[in-house]
């Protein structure tokens, strides 16, 4: 979890492809209109996640009933979507991911194809509450050093 340019889909895959584990990008969740709010520089508010974080809760529900083990990487940005992407799911872990404002917003402007540009950086910053049960990560140090560190925290 963390802000759009932290990192998340790049770990998420190397983790996943390290694990032989299930990937999921939480962008392919969206709705075609969050993704036309956020590639207009518009953030979107708590009532455009609503049904997005359930979705993915619903998705995360799935995968531990089926005793598969996925990484999600999802922005999560606010204590109240986390509690509904764990929806009183235990097993359910979060790695938080940071970087300072001048590489998000320098990944954001280098990325292709995505919705998600730096006019968000902003209001994704603003709207981010730091979880207190996460394993926090610096994603500006190389991968490989988040990749070992997950591995060694979680016992993967």
């Amino acid at each position: 979890m963390g802000v759009a340019g932290s990192g998340k889909t790049v770990l998420g895959r190397a983790l996943a492809a390290e694990l032989g584990w299930r990937f999921e990008d939480a962008d392919s969740y969206h709705s075609a209109e969050n993704i036309a709010k956020m590639h207009r520089g518009h953030p979107l508010d708590d009532a455009d996640r609503a049904p997005w974080l359930a979705r993915l809760h619903a998705l995360i529900t799935r995968a531990i009933e089926r005793r598969e083990h996925m990484i999600l990487a999802c922005s999560a940005l606010k204590q109240r979507y986390r509690e509904t992407l764990r929806g009183g799911l235990p097993t359910v872990r979060f790695v938080f991911l940071t970087a300072d404002k001048a590489t998000l917003r320098r990944r954001l402007e280098t990325r292709a194809h995505h919705f998600a540009g730096p006019a968000l950086v902003d209001s994704q910053l603003t709207d981010l509450e730091p979880p207190s049960d996460a394993l926090t990560l610096d994603t500006t140090q190389p991968p490989d050093r988040s990749l070992a560190a997950i591995r060694v925290v979680f016992g993967v």
